[in-house]
Formats: structure tokens, sequence, C-alpha cells
């Protein structure tokens, strides 16, 4: 029940904020929901960066011990100071503060994969998209605005590995009336470079994808590998009872 209250909390958070349209959406690697090794970097992207200011409320850190770390990495590497490995991944920051700071306060990610799932692609697809979306935009408080998510309150808080780029925006003829122009956009520009560069900063994304994806099902890759031995079952079963109503009936003109 809390997951799923948390579930429409987060939808609703997003859904008052983020604008309608919007750019096609790049599609998430699936892969890396079942890369260990990607969900252990995914894990150490998200403490390090998000967990400043999102809460994960319904995910304990000792869950992690499923991406196949022991309790004392947990603790070691992924913990802060004053919380244990049987916690939950909560923040200091009060929602008021949070409010106050960036005109709304920071959504809790516990099923962000889950709850910005759409007509235009998966809750992965659009996080992977948002995050690999930040430009410099000097109107803004931040300093930064996103294509995905104009107007967002977020900083880009990746921004020292991605570095920082600009957007491009065009006037193009509007297709259904020659007569008015449409601002669209161009493409971005690079203005510094970053620590990574553009395929290892979009392999981080996908890994920090990967992990919120994980954390709003833990169970989903069991439950992926449980239900195809279900349908395999199924589908025995069915040929078995086919045979055994052809059986039953045979004399019966």
């Amino acid at each position: 029940m809390k997951r799923f209250i948390t579930c429409l909390l987060a939808a609703f958070s997003f859904a008052a904020l983020a604008s309608e349209g919007g750019p096609p959406l790049d599609k998430f690697p699936k892969e890396r929901v079942t890369d260990v090794a990607a969900l252990q970097n995914g894990a150490k992207l998200f403490v390090n960066y998000c967990l400043n200011c999102h809460a994960a409320s319904s995910m304990r850190y000792n869950r992690m011990v499923e991406l196949g770390l022991t309790e004392d990495q947990i603790k070691k590497n992924l913990v802060l100071a004053t919380e244990k490995v049987g916690e939950t991944m909560k923040v200091s920051l009060e929602p008021k503060q949070g409010k106050e700071w960036f005109g709304a306060a920071p959504p809790d990610l516990s099923v962000i994969a889950r709850s910005r799932a759409g007509g235009g692609g998966s809750g992965a697809d659009y996080l992977y998209t948002y995050m690999r979306s930040f430009y410099r935009d000097d109107t803004k408080a931040t300093g930064w605005n996103n294509l995905v998510f104009p107007s967002v309150a977020m900083p880009h808080v990746l921004w020292e590995l991605q570095g920082q780029q600009r957007a491009v925006f065009v006037e193009t003829a509007d297709p259904h009336d020659p007569k008015k122009v449409v601002h669209s956009f161009g493409g971005f520009e690079p203005i510094t470079k970053g620590t990574m560069d553009k395929r290892e900063y979009d392999g981080a994304v996908a890994d920090l994808v990967a992990f919120l994806q994980w954390m709003g099902e833990p169970a989903q890759n069991q439950r992926v590998r449980i239900g195809v031995w279900v349908m395999l079952f199924l589908a025995a079963f069915t040929v078995i009872t086919w045979r055994l109503n052809a059986a039953f009936w045979k004399d019966i003109k």
C-alpha cells in the first residue's frame, strides 16, 4: 500500500510540473536492468548525485544485497554516516525547504520510473532522455533548462560528468499554415567538456535509470523469469488437455 501511494504521489507531482508533449523520447537500453555491474554503478550514482535532495522512502539500503553487494559494502560505500543498512533511503531536506529553494518539493524517486510511463515511451525512456537533455539557460534561476521538462526547477546535477551544452532553436514554417513560423529545437551545441565523453555519459545515465527502474520493482527480473516458466507450463498443459479431451470423446459419435 505504501509503495502504491508513493507511486500515485510521484505521478501527480510530475504531471503537475511537466509540460505536455515534448520531443520524442530516446529508447533506454533495456539490457541494463539485468546487468548487475550496471545496477551497482547506478546505485552509486543515485546515492552520490540524487539522494541529496530526492528520497526513496520505499527502498531499504539492505535490499541492494540482491545486486550482489554485501551489507558491509553497502554500509561503507552507499549509506550515509547517520543511517543504518536496514533503514529506508531518506533525506534530511524537508519538503518545505525544497519548495522554498527550488519552487517545488523534490519528488520521491522510489517508483519514478513507473510513474513516468506514457504514450511516448516507458518511464525509463523518459528518464533516460531527460537526464541527457539539460542545457544552459541564463533566464532560469538555476541557470539550467531541460528540453523534455521545460522550466524544470531541478538543476543539472550531472553537469560535471556531461559538460555544458546550449540548445539551438530554429524558426521553421508551420507545415499546417505556411504563413506561421514554428520555434523548434535544432540540436545541442557543446560549451565545455565534462569528465566523460558522450558515450561514457550516456552509459552512466543508462546505469542510473536502470537502478531507478529496478528500485521501482526489485522483483521484476524474478517475475519475468517465473512468467516464462508459467507460460511454458500452460502451453504444455494445453497440449495434454487437448489430447485427453480427444481421448475421452473419441468413441462418442
